[in-house]
């Protein structure tokens, strides 16, 4: 075992629904921890409260910093925002002409045949032209007229806002008048300033301004995060995994870098972890508690650099990982005469119904219903002080509202062990279409490739969902 150098290590996966801690300690062994990222009760942040509690350091004490050598982690901090849209209110500067070029985008449809299609709303809230324009050859057609763009963002300061997107026309070639512009905006107080020329200094005026913008919109969000950790742990080394699964230093990390922070690190550890087993050509398969992420490696890794996350457009690297709302916490509901699994989830809090804090029925409880999970086998960290173990009272309580919900509208009489089927029948079908998106729809061939399980849930799932593919290999 390799020694730490006498001080504590932690590597940290801060999920939707848990958080993650492998601990090394001063006398190099290895340690696995898993806590609820929300517990409004006993903790403020769980990656704080973990190392605390490895540690054995008491709530008032002051972190011990000088006893640890490095943090590194990969959050959802970022993806939450995107996904609940509770970012940073953000104003778009941008070349006089141009304002609905970001709103227009590139016409893409996600549904074709949608006779009603629906576009996502945009992450800024206000919209201000500015006179300037630059040709691409760098000759000034129109100088910046600095005068209009400070009222503008004088305007959009007084009335609230402190996050700016700057995109000009041919920026990311002659950054002249984005520079001018960032300065007025520092000058007034703008806390967060995203210039397109370093966010994305590509050319194409929407895809650049587009993730300009989910930088401005994000950034604030995460350094808010980044700072109360760096507060919380006195000043340790603090780093965090980015969206193409490379570190990157607290500071550095920026908001269109952490979309797939999370998930990113996962697929890195799995490759790494089949490589030593003599496995390269790997499904990955990371089912959490609020989502599941799958992958495909065959001895490199994908990447992409044009993406669409939570209908946000971005041009950066990241992995290349497809995401589907079904994890543990999926909510099972019977509606329109069916089974339905999922998009929302129970999160940590109040978290599946055997959490006992009157929480809905989820995968999760369809597993404890089945025998899968056992509940002695648990730590009790559940119920509304922390201290109970799974309430598997709780579920059956749950299933026997549903199966009389069932009963009433289509006259049908299921035992509660075949509605848990029913409803896991659903979750793994809705994973395994998931998997042949990243695989059969891009000519691979599935058979020939292993499925490597990673997550909290992934282990009760794995077996089903490679039965339904046709994967030999676990």
């Amino acid at each position: 075992m390799t020694d730490s150098g006498g001080n504590f290590e932690f590597w940290i996966d801060r999920g939707g629904t848990f958080t993650d801690v492998v601990a090394r300690h001063p006398n190099g062994s290895l340690t696995s921890h898993k806590y609820l990222s929300e517990n409004p009760g006993r903790y403020k942040d769980a990656a704080v409260f973990a190392m605390r509690d490895i540690m054995q350091v008491p709530e008032h004490d002051p972190f011990p910093s000088n006893k640890v050598r490095a943090i590194k982690m990969g959050t959802t901090v970022a993806t939450n925002a995107l996904l609940e849209r509770d970012g940073e209110p953000t104003l778009l500067l941008i070349t006089k002409g141009f304002r609905d070029a970001l709103l227009i985008g590139q016409q893409h449809r996600s549904d074709l045949f949608a006779l009603k299609p629906e576009r996502p709303e945009p992450l800024y809230v206000q919209t201000a032209e500015v006179t300037e324009r630059m040709t691409s050859g760098g000759d000034i057609l129109h100088p910046l007229d600095e005068t209009a763009c400070k009222v503008a963002l004088q305007q959009a300061y007084n009335q609230g806002l402190r996050s700016v997107a700057i995109v000009f026309v041919h920026a990311y070639r002659f950054p002249g008048h984005e520079r001018k512009a960032e300065a007025i905006a520092r000058d007034i107080g703008f806390t967060q300033v995203s210039v397109s020329h370093k966010v994305s200094p590509l050319m194409k005026l929407v895809s650049r301004g587009d993730t300009t913008v989910a930088d401005a919109y994000l950034s604030p969000i995460l350094k808010r995060y980044v700072d109360q950790v760096e507060e919380a742990t006195n000043g340790c080394p603090l780093y965090f995994m980015q969206s193409n699964g490379g570190l990157a230093a607290a500071q550095s990390f920026e908001g269109k870098d952490a979309v797939l922070s999370g998930p990113a690190g996962g697929i890195v550890g799995a490759a790494k972890t089949a490589e030593r087993a003599g496995f390269t050509k790997l499904i990955g398969f990371d089912m959490g508690g609020t989502s599941t992420d799958v992958s495909h490696y065959d001895g490199a890794y994908e990447r992409v650099f044009d993406t669409v996350v939570a209908g946000v457009r971005m041009t950066v690297p990241m992995m290349d990982i497809h995401t589907v709302a079904a994890g543990g916490g999926s909510i099972c509901r019977f509606e329109d005469g069916r089974f339905q699994v999922g998009p929302a989830s129970a999160g940590a809090y109040p978290g599946p119904a055997a959490y006992g804090r009157g929480g809905p029925i989820t995968v999760t409880d369809c597993n404890v219903m089945l025998g899968k999970l056992s509940p002695e086998l648990f730590p009790p960290v559940f119920g509304t002080d922390g201290k109970a173990p799974l309430d598997r009272a709780a579920t059956e309580a749950g299933f026997k509202i549903l199966r009389d919900q069932i009963a009433r509208e289509t006259g049908a009489d299921y035992t509660l062990e075949a509605i848990a089927e029913g409803f896991l029948a659903v979750a793994v079908e809705h994973m395994a279409r998931a998997i042949k998106r990243v695989s059969v729809e891009r000519g691979h061939d599935i058979k020939k490739y292993s499925l490597l399980t990673f997550g909290g849930a992934g282990g009760q799932h794995a077996c089903l969902t490679a039965d339904a593919l046709g994967i030999d290999t676990v």
